[in-house]
């Protein structure tokens, strides 16, 4: 009762009793998630919260997007008009998002108003402008690739002799995502086309790593934290294809490492919810930080079937400030890969042949249209042999987008 009561209280409420002196809860209330963004990992955060009867409130652009069409409690509406958002805001008892694109003077404005915001502005401006995340992380002590702001090619001209050379990473300093918004420039002339947009870019040195890793960790308001096994993820054409946890081969020392520096940021930036900390493993065994994400992640949906508690329950309980679940791993490895649209639409026809094949296979489908490039959906495979769960993966998600036909 006394846990009860302390939870209510976080949220402004008073737990109701029945009887004299007490008793048990004459009726339950549970608080109100509003989650900004209505993709993907707003649906599967909605997902994992119907277990512990967490009620939700959506704010998305349109009724066809991904979390739309399974909540409940859906406003349509523009999350970059603010008078929307303080719509929307009333009757939830904590603010949490599907993407980092909230305007920061909104989410400043809400907090004034009084409304919880997980993670905050303050924390979510590091995953909203690279800029501020480089010189954040530089001055904290993170080891980073090296980088600068710049103006124009001949900037990055400059910025190309201090280090080594070209080719140089040029980004987009909000916005991109997905391989959006970067270029890989081996020229002055090439690095021409970034500044066409009119908009901040960051130039980066090309780091020599032999894999990218990615360091998923939890952090609740009152500073409990919890760590997931770090993971392999591999690109394709700059999208995540495949994400391996744990990582393979990867040391117990270096491990430990990317685990304690995703911790530590989580805590220096005050990050409340969910970070994953995308690095790279360089060639000379040393690990950079290359992004942050202040959400749920595409490098943890392994989680879902391969861990005790996934990251979208583990999210919903820090925003809230429960108690988090444990993130080991439930399977000696676990692989996801994701689904994309091809040229094969109709994906549901070919369940019966993934089904049969694998019964432990797992689907997760996003309820989008197929769009040829377009992440639809993640399968989950587990087991104790690393290249068997790793083919299944690669098999199903190619069948259901139809690059695989047998």
């Amino acid at each position: 009762m006394e846990r009860s009561g302390r939870v209510a209280r976080r949220f402004g409420r008073r737990p109701d009793r029945a009887g004299r002196g007490g008793g048990y809860p004459k009726r339950v209330t549970f608080p109100v998630v509003g989650m900004v963004g209505g993709g993907q990992l707003a649906r599967m955060t909605h997902e994992a919260g119907i277990p512990l009867g967490i009620r939700f409130k959506l704010l998305s652009d349109t009724p066809q997007d991904s979390a739309a069409q399974v909540v409940s409690d859906v406003v349509i509406g523009d999350y970059r008009d603010l008078d929307t958002l303080r719509d929307f805001a009333r009757g939830c008892d904590v603010i949490t998002f599907d993407h980092e694109h909230v305007p920061f003077e909104h989410l400043r404005a809400l907090e004034a108003d009084g409304i919880p915001i997980r993670p905050g502005p303050d924390a979510l401006v590091h995953a909203q402008d690279k800029g501020v995340m480089r010189a954040r992380l530089v001055e904290i002590g993170v080891p980073c690739p090296r980088h600068r702001i710049v103006t124009d090619a001949a900037d990055v001209a400059a910025f190309a002799q201090e280090v080594d050379g070209f080719p140089v990473i040029l980004k987009t300093v909000r916005g991109g995502y997905d391989g959006k918004g970067v270029w890989f420039a081996r020229s002055r002339e090439e690095a021409e086309e970034p500044f066409r947009a009119g908009v901040p870019v960051l130039a980066e040195e090309k780091v020599d790593f032999s894999r990218e890793l990615a360091a998923n960790v939890v952090r609740s308001p009152h500073g409990q934290a919890v760590a997931y096994p770090v993971v392999e993820s591999r690109q394709v054409d700059g999208v995540c294809d495949t994400v391996i946890a744990p990582a393979p081969d990867l040391s117990e020392e270096l491990s430990g490492q990317a685990q304690e520096l995703a911790l530590r940021i989580a805590a220096d930036l005050d990050v409340i919810g969910h970070l994953a900390v995308e690095l790279f493993e360089t060639t000379d065994g040393r690990i950079l930080v290359n992004e942050l994400a202040m959400r749920p992640h595409n490098s943890g949906h392994w989680s879902q079937d391969g861990a005790v508690t996934s990251q979208f329950a583990n999210h919903v309980r820090a925003v809230l400030d429960l108690p988090l679940g444990d993130p080991r791993p439930r399977a000696t490895w676990t692989v996801m890969c994701n689904v994309l649209g091809g040229d094969y639409p109709d994906m549901y026809q070919a369940y019966l042949h993934c089904m049969a094949r694998d019964p432990q296979l797992k689907i997760h489908m996003y309820g989008k249209d197929v769009k040829p490039g377009r992440k639809v959906g993640h399968v989950n495979t587990y087991g104790d042999d690393l290249a068997e769960v790793l083919e299944r993966a690669r098999h199903a998600a190619g069948y259901l987008r139809g690059t695989i036909t047998e």
